[in-house]
C-alpha cells in the first residue's frame, strides 16, 4: 500500500478554494490580460491547483485552457520563442477551424520568426534605451548567415542559406516591414488577438507549472515570453512557482545588479512586477495534517475511488472551513460516514493522533513531505512482514522512530546506537526522560486544575489566596531531574523539541527496538559488531584506546564472564585484523594482553591470533610482551615454536632477527 506522489484532482487540502476563486477571477473579466502566480514551497500543492483549475475551465464556452510544464523547455537554446510557438502550435491544434484562417497563421508565426531573428541578432535588449536596432546591429546578423556559405557543412544547401539571408534583408526594407522592435511586439499582440478571434476563443488561460525546478536562464526566459502576452487581449498566465526560488534565478540572471538597486529587492519587484495577482499556499497546520493524514491512510485502505471514501472527503472539508474549531475527522465521524466499514479506519486514525502534532511541526505542513514519510513508513512494514517479522513491527513506534530520524536525526542516531548496544534493545535514558515529561505533563495538569478551582472559589468570597510562586499564587513546578544524569539525557532534557517528540504516544521506554532499527538499515547499519557485542560494546572501544586507558579497565574485565571475554576478544581480533596495518603494534593488541591476563583460559585464542598475522608484513612487536600472558604448558610450547618459524624465515629480516633474540632469552631463562 503506496501513496501516489502526482498532481491529483482530488482535493485533501481544502486547496479547491484557491482554485474554485482563481477560476471566479477569470470569469469575472474575460476579455482583460491577467497573469496570476500561485506560490508555495516545493510539494505544497501547486500542480494539483492547476488541475483542479483545469478541471473548472472545461465546461466554460469559450475558454480554451492549455498546459505548460516548465521542464519541457529546459534543453532549448531559447526557451523564450520555443514557449511562444508552442502555445500557438497547441492554439492551432486545439481549434482545427483555424486551418481556414490561413492569413491569421500566417501573420502570427511570421512575427514570431520576426523574433527569432531579432534574438539572433542580440535580442530584444535592442529596446533598452531606443527600442530600435542599428544598422550595426542588422548587418551583424546579415553578415552571420553569410558567413555560413563558407562553411556548407553548417547547412544542408546553398539554396537554404540564401533563402535564410532573403529573410533576414527583407527586415531592411522599409516599405515592408518595421524596424522598431516595440512596433514588431505590437504587430504579434494584434496578429495573435486576431488568431484568437478566429479560433473563437473568447479566453485564453495558459497555465505554467514547475517553473522553479528549471535551471535560472530558463526560468527568465519563460517569464520573459509570458511578458511579451500580457498586454494581449482575453489572455491569463497562472504560473505556479516557489517565490524564493523565481528571486533566486532573476539574481542569477542579472547578477551585475549595482548595489544600490539591491538584488535582492529588483528580484521581488521584478516578480511583483509581472505576477498581478498573487496567491500564496499556506501551511497545513495540525489540525490540517491530522486530517490529511487521515485522509491519506484511509484512501490507501478503501481506494480514492470508493464511494464511502468520497463521502468522507466531503465530511473532512466541512470540518476545515473552521480548522480554528475543529480538532479534524474524530472516530464519530469516520463511523457516521462509513458505517461498517469504518473498522479499516481506526488504524489510520489513531496513527493521525500520534504523529499529526509533531508531523506538522517537523514537516512545517507540507503536503509532500507528509505523503513521503508516511510512504516510507508503510514500506519499512511491508518490508518487516516481508522478512517474517512483521509482527514485532508496530506502526505506531515505527512512526514515532521515523519522527525523530526525519526531523531529528541526531536524537535517533544517539537512540540507535544505545539500543543496538542494550541486551534488550532498550534505551535507558530514553525511558528517563519519558518518565520525566510525562510526570512534568501531570503536574502540569494539576496546576492548572488547582489555578481553576482557586479563581471559582475567590469568586465566591469562600477561600483563601493559595500560597505559591506563581501566578494567582498556584506554584509551578519545573521538570524535575534525576540526581543523576547521563550528558546525553542533559542534553535532551535541555532540547523542548525532543521533550515534545517524547510526550508522543506511545512510549518506547519497554520496547525492544531492535527490529525497528533493522528496517530503518537503508539509512545507517545499527547491527554491526556493536550489536552482537550488546552492552560490551563500550568496553570494546575503551581497549581499542591508548595503553594507560586500557590498564585501567583491568578491573572491569575481572567483572565479565567467561563468554562474554570470548566476545570481546573476537570483537578485538577482527577489528584489528580487519585494519590490515602490522607495521606497527596495531591499536586493540594491549587490550588483548590485558583480557588475556584476567582470563587466561584465552590463551590458546591469542596463539592462534599471532600464528595468523602476515608475517612477511609484520613489525618487531608480536615477538615480545607475552611474560606472565602466556603461561600454560601447551600455550608455551606453542610461541616458542611460533618465534623458531619467524627466526628462520627469509623475507622479513626485521622480524627474523627480533624473533631469533627473543627465543635465546626465553631459552637461557629457563
Amino acid at each position: 500500500m503506496l501513496l501516489t506522489d502526482n498532481e491529483t484532482k482530488v482535493d485533501l487540502l481544502n486547496n479547491e478554494a484557491i482554485a474554485a476563486t482563481i477560476v471566479t477571477l477569470l470569469r469575472d473579466r474575460p476579455d482583460r490580460p491577467v497573469t496570476i502566480g500561485v506560490h508555495g514551497d516545493w510539494g505544497a500543492g501547486k500542480s494539483s491547483i492547476l488541475e483542479m483549475i483545469e478541471t473548472g475551465l472545461e465546461e466554460q464556452d469559450g475558454v480554451l485552457c492549455l498546459k505548460f510544464n516548465g521542464w519541457r523547455f529546459q534543453g532549448f537554446e531559447d526557451a523564450k520563442i520555443a514557449l511562444i510557438e508552442g502555445i500557438v502550435t497547441a492554439l492551432i491544434e486545439k481549434r482545427p477551424m483555424l486551418n481556414k484562417a490561413v492569413g491569421a497563421v500566417k501573420d502570427v508565426f511570421k512575427r514570431i520568426d520576426w523574433l527569432k531573428l531579432a534574438k539572433k541578432g542580440g535580442g530584444l535588449a535592442w529596446t533598452a534605451f531606443t527600442g530600435i536596432p542599428t544598422p550595426e546591429q542588422i548587418q551583424a546578423v546579415v553578415a552571420t548567415v553569410e558567413g555560413l556559405l563558407a562553411d556548407p557543412m553548417k547547412l544542408a544547401t546553398k539554396e537554404n542559406v540564401e533563402s535564410a539571408l532573403g529573410g533576414v534583408k527583407s527586415l531592411l526594407k522599409p516599405e515592408t516591414e518595421t524596424k522598431n522592435v516595440p512596433e514588431e511586439v505590437h504587430a504579434f499582440h494584434e496578429a495573435f488577438d486576431k488568431l484568437l478571434k478566429a479560433a473563437s476563443v473568447k479566453q485564453l488561460v495558459v497555465l505554467i507549472d514547475d517553473l522553479d525546478r528549471c535551471l535560472p536562464d530558463t526560468a527568465i526566459e519563460t517569464l520573459e515570453a509570458i511578458r511579451l502576452f500580457v498586454f494581449t487581449e482575453r489572455t491569463a498566465f497562472i504560473v505556479a512557482a516557489d517565490e524564493a526560488m523565481i528571486e533566486y534565478a532573476v539574481r542569477k540572471h542579472f547578477p551585475d545588479l549595482p548595489d544600490t538597486t539591491g538584488p535582492r529587492d529588483y528580484a521581488r519587484n521584478y516578480l511583483e512586477k509581472l505576477i498581478q495577482v498573487p496567491f500564496r499556499i499556506p501551511a497545513l497546520g495540525e489540525t490540517e495534517t491530522r486530517v490529511y493524514v487521515t485522509l491519506l491512510l484511509i484512501g490507501a485502505e478503501l481506494g480514492e475511488n470508493d464511494e464511502g471514501y468520497e463521502k468522507l472527503i466531503i465530511a473532512a472539508r466541512e470540518k476545515l472551513k473552521r480548522p480554528w474549531e475543529s480538532t479534524g475527522l474524530d472516530a464519530a465521524t469516520v463511523n457516521e460516514v462509513l458505517g461498517a466499514r469504518a473498522a479499516q479506519a481506526h488504524n489510520a486514525l489513531t496513527l493521525s493522533d500520534q504523529i499529526g502534532p509533531i508531523l506538522a511541526t517537523g514537516a512545517k505542513g507540507n503536503p509532500r513531505l507528509i505523503k513521503r514519510f508516511l510512504n516510507t513508513l508503510l514500506l519499512r512494514q511491508s518490508t518487516a512482514e516481508a522478512r517474517g517479522f512483521g509482527s514485532e513491527v508496530k506502526l505506531p513506534v515505527l512512526a514515532k522512530l521515523m519522527l525523530a530520524e526525519r526531523f531529528q536525526s541526531r536524537l535517533f542516531d544517539q537512540i540507535a546506537s544505545a539500543a543496538a548496544a542494550h541486551p534488550k534493545g532498550r534505551c535507558e535514558d530514553l525511558a528517563a526522560i519519558e518518565t520525566m515529561v510525562e510526570d512534568e505533563q501531570l503536574r502540569n495538569a494539576t496546576a492548572s486544575a488547582e489555578k481553576s478551582t482557586s479563581k471559582k472559589q475567590s469568586g465566591d468570597g469562600n477561600s483563601k489566596k493559595p500560597s505559591g510562586d506563581g501566578k494567582d499564587g498556584v506554584k509551578f513546578e519545573v521538570m524535575a531531574k534525576p540526581t543523576a544524569e547521563s550528558a546525553v539525557l542533559s542534553e535532551w532534557l535541555a532540547s523542548e523539541p525532543v521533550r515534545a517528540w517524547a510526550r508522543v504516544r506511545p512510549s518506547l521506554a519497554d520496547v525492544d527496538l531492535r527490529p525497528y532499527l533493522f528496517v530503518t538499515k537503508d539509512r545507517k547499519d545499527y547491527f554491526g559488531a556493536a550489536s552482537a557485542l550488546g552492552h560490551l560494546a563500550p568496553l570494546v572501544e575503551q581497549l581499542l584506546g591508548p595503553k594507560l586507558m586500557v590498564q585501567a579497565r583491568e578491573s572491569d574485565l575481572r567483572q565479565i564472564t567467561l563468554p562474554e571475554a570470548a566476545r570481546i576478544f573476537e570483537a578485538l581480533r577482527s577489528r584489528i585484523m580487519g585494519d590490515d596495518s602490522f607495521d606497527q603494534e596495531p591499536p586493540g593488541v594491549a587490550g588483548l594482553t590485558v583480557l588475556v591476563r584476567t582470563h587466561p583460559v584465552l590463551q590458546s585464542n591469542l596463539l592462534d591470533f599471532l600464528e595468523a598475522l602476515p608475517r612477511e608484513r609484520c613489525g618487531v612487536w608480536p615477538v615480545k610482551g607475552w611474560e606472565g600472558i602466556i603461561k600454560d604448558g601447551d600455550a608455551i610450547a606453542r610461541l616458542d615454536k611460533l618465534l623458531a618459524e619467524w627466526s628462520a624465515m627469509p623475507k622479513n629480516s626485521f622480524l627474523k632477527s627480533a624473533a631469533a633474540n627473543a627465543l635465546r632469552a626465553r631459552r637461557g631463562g629457563r
